[in-house]
């Protein structure tokens, strides 16, 4: 048995819609975590969990940016937690573990358990550009860029101010709940966003690292005693080490990014065995 992950699955698109209908486990008993932005309706987020959850011994799902979106186009025009909590209970609908359940310990071949721990932290614009000091400063940069993430139009963070503010709620409700895992135990961590900020250094828009994460989470996978940490987003799949930690980044992406690519769209990575 294996445990898979994969992110960015955007069924919206046919051509993605078409790969994620394809997938299947290389055996009965493989899990498949997934790290958000299945979709931008409610709608295509059931259809895609609901068939990977027919195929998969168990499946794990942490929140991207784009479930999150609340487009015109969407019959469900709940905002912000609202819509997050409405995610949660389809997810647990369908047999998929969410960042509101307890975590979900797995065993691998060499009988050693983990504790999978799906996260939904969101970020705080602390990614700033070089020369920037504030998250005011660091937004003009970007907008005179003419880089600014969409999340600006769609993702809500109602009741909250602003993004950042909801941020930081998350972030103090899951370290409560990370600190309540066994010392003994290790964890897989799964979050749409990369922990730490290294894996951003590459993008070919800096400026777009302020809407990938939060430096406070930057010891996590030391602190909770990650064995590996998963993560999409950035639409940049790779495996990167940070303190001897594996990062994956397991996007699947835009058709315009991985058609280019031989190979085609990516396939389950596998995280442990």
């Amino acid at each position: 048995m294996s445990l898979l992950a994969i992110s960015d699955l955007h069924v919206n698109h046919p051509e993605n819609r078409k790969h994620v209908d394809g997938l299947r486990p290389e055996s009965d008993d493989d899990w498949l975590l997934v790290a958000g932005d299945v979709g931008d309706l409610v709608s295509d987020v059931e259809w895609a969990l609901a068939l990977l959850r027919e195929r998969f011994a168990e499946v794990v799902w942490a929140p991207g940016n784009h479930e999150l979106w609340t487009v015109p186009a969407d019959p469900v025009q709940a905002r912000g937690v609202e819509r997050y909590e409405l995610l949660v209970d389809l997810c647990r609908g369908l047999g998929v573990h969410t960042p509101e359940d307890p975590y979900p310990v797995w065993t691998g071949d060499d009988g050693q358990p983990v504790a999978v721990a799906p996260l939904f932290l969101l970020y705080d614009y602390t990614f700033r550009p070089d020369g920037t000091t504030t998250r005011d400063e660091a937004l003009d940069q970007a907008r005179r860029a003419h880089v600014v993430c969409t999340d600006e139009r769609f993702l809500h963070p109602d009741p909250y101010p602003s993004r950042d503010a909801w941020c930081r709620a998350r972030l103090e409700l899951t370290r409560s709940r990370l600190a309540e895992i066994p010392p003994e135990l290790p964890t897989v961590l799964v979050n749409h966003y990369p922990l730490v900020r290294e894996p951003t250094r590459v993008l070919r828009y800096p400026e777009f690292a302020l809407w990938c994460g939060t430096e406070q989470t930057a010891d996590w996978h030391l602190d909770y005693r990650a064995r590996a940490m998963v993560y999409g987003h950035l639409h940049i799949p790779r495996t990167t080490e940070h303190d001897g930690v594996p990062f994956h980044e397991v996007s699947v992406g835009y058709p315009r990014e991985w058609q280019p690519r031989s190979g085609g769209p990516a396939q389950p990575t596998r995280i442990l065995t």
